[in-house]
């Protein structure tokens, strides 16, 4: 497949309908006067992400039984870094989709590049963890992670819009001793690219009277995570990966002379191994159907240019989170517009509920912004884990499955390498697959079902702790 191109940005957007099939309760919103002037429009517009990308490579379902090495399910940033750190190794490797690459999390995400495994930080690392186990994972999980991304921007020289510097800004002057204590720890952990600042240090970096100060993060940063997505996925096929869109597994089975992975149309036999790369779907494939996880829906905006210069707005141009309980996060994109998204619900907020209050969100933090305008807002659809870090698995018989999930919002360069480390692991090269597979997570018991009820519940207590202590750090 070595016909597929790279991908390329675009100076801006070009309006349009997107390529991917539409999915139930994912939905994506683009602005009216952006519609076609067809009576129909567009019945599933492109996000900001992929209309800011030019068309790219389609690939055909599968429709005839094949055989490989490895069978990757789900083309995903998980399922992607998969298959390219295989193929490298000269591994045979087959990924199956069963929509368009970058079509879920992948390319529906915030694009924000931060530290951590999901919601564990340095703090919970060293809470949980040895000294040296916590000094590796968090190495891992941060420069590591961050130079993964870099090195293969190198290798295949793809313009993915990365940017470095990140901000963790406090609402609150309790939250900067929180803010204060995970720098530390970074630091105990041997990664010093942190400092705190206060209140009116922060405003040279962001213009708002909103916050009480921060942590500025120099290994932290910002993507395109559809550019990403397809980067990885055009390295892949530049190593003479194979990839079939549109196709979904049913079912896989292992046997005596390797696993067997059915989709609608055709069976692929895995010689060596499979890998579920699908996250919150991967429980239907997973042998005891353990529940780890529970889904839940995040929203994300992206603003018309704005009439006043972004830098008045961010001087330095950095990706921001907040600390409030229901966090803020933006950065700015192309032609001086502002991506801004937050919430985590358990039911799917309606387009124009997510519309009214991510704008409402957008005047609160930057009132001195006037006449903005949305021309995009979509939802997306992640999960999370009871402990807050992602849950990797690896078993199987003769022939290792592996399968990752719960990624509780976070983990855009993590899922990179944490790819890197499942092709390491199938090699026999290193360890960190087994260390990632150590950490214990809790079953929950018809999570699935009952996120609608479980999350506005448990979001509930949780803000009326934060009500109640309002300089303790918890965020959602």
């Amino acid at each position: 497949m070595k016909s597929v191109t790279k991908p390329q940005l675009l100076k801006d957007v070009k309006f349009r309908s997107s390529i991917a099939k539409k999915v139930d309760k994912e939905w994506s919103w683009v602005n009216p006067k952006h519609q076609q002037t067809s009576t129909s429009g567009f019945d599933n517009p492109a996000n900001y992400y992929e209309s800011s990308l030019d068309d790219w490579h389609i690939f055909d379902s599968l429709k005839t039984d094949l055989e490989c090495d490895v069978v990757v399910i789900g083309a995903g940033l998980l399922g992607a870094s998969t298959a390219l750190h295989l193929v490298e190794q000269h591994v045979e490797t087959i990924v199956v989709e069963k929509n368009r690459i970058g079509s879920a999390a992948s390319g529906r995400n915030g694009g924000q590049l931060t530290p951590g495994l999901a919601r564990w930080e340095a703090e919970e690392m060293i809470e949980k963890l040895s000294y040296e186990d916590a000094k590796k994972l968090w190495h891992f999980t941060s420069t590591e992670a961050m130079q993964l991304i870099d090195d293969i921007s190198d290798k295949y020289d793809l313009n993915l819009d990365r940017q470095k510097g990140h901000i963790t800004a406090a609402v609150h002057e309790g939250h900067l001793v929180g803010l204060t204590q995970g720098a530390d720890a970074r630091k105990f952990l041997g990664e010093d690219h942190t400092r705190i600042v206060g209140k009116h240090e922060l405003m040279d970096y962001i213009k708002s009277d909103h916050y009480t100060g921060g942590l500025i993060d120099e290994l932290g940063g910002q993507i395109h995570p559809l550019a990403l997505n397809r980067g990885l996925i055009y390295s892949f096929c530049q190593n003479g990966g194979i990839v079939y869109e549109q196709t979904e597994v049913i079912a896989i089975e292992e046997k005596s002379d390797g696993i067997y992975v059915q989709t609608e149309n055709a069976i692929i036999k895995a010689r060596k191994s499979v890998v579920l790369a699908v996250h919150h779907a991967s429980f239907k494939l997973l042998p005891n159907k353990t529940q780890t996880t529970m889904p839940f829906y995040t929203y994300v905006a992206t603003t018309a240019p704005l009439e006043l210069d972004i830098k008045e707005l961010l001087p330095f141009k950095h990706p921001v989170y907040d600390t409030q309980f229901q966090i803020d996060y933006y950065r700015p994109v192309s032609e001086n517009r502002l991506l801004f998204g937050g919430q985590g619900t358990g039911a799917c907020w309606s387009p124009n509920k997510t519309l009214n209050y991510l704008m409402h969100r957008v005047h609160t933090v930057f009132p001195h912004a006037k006449n903005v305008e949305m021309d995009f807002v979509w939802s997306g659809l992640t999960d999370l884990t009871v402990n807050g870090a992602v849950d990797s698995r690896k078993f199987g018989h003769k022939f290792p499955i592996y399968a990752v999930h719960g990624w509780s919002g976070h983990g855009v360069a993590q899922t990179v390498r944490i790819g890197k480390a499942i092709a390491d692991d199938f090699m026999g090269l290193s360890e960190d697959f087994e260390m990632l597979s150590k950490i214990d997570h809790q079953n929950i018991f018809l999570g699935r079902t009952f996120a609608p009820v479980i999350i506005p519940i448990a979001k509930s207590a949780y803000g009326l702790g934060a009500f109640i202590r309002p300089g303790k750090m918890v965020s959602f």
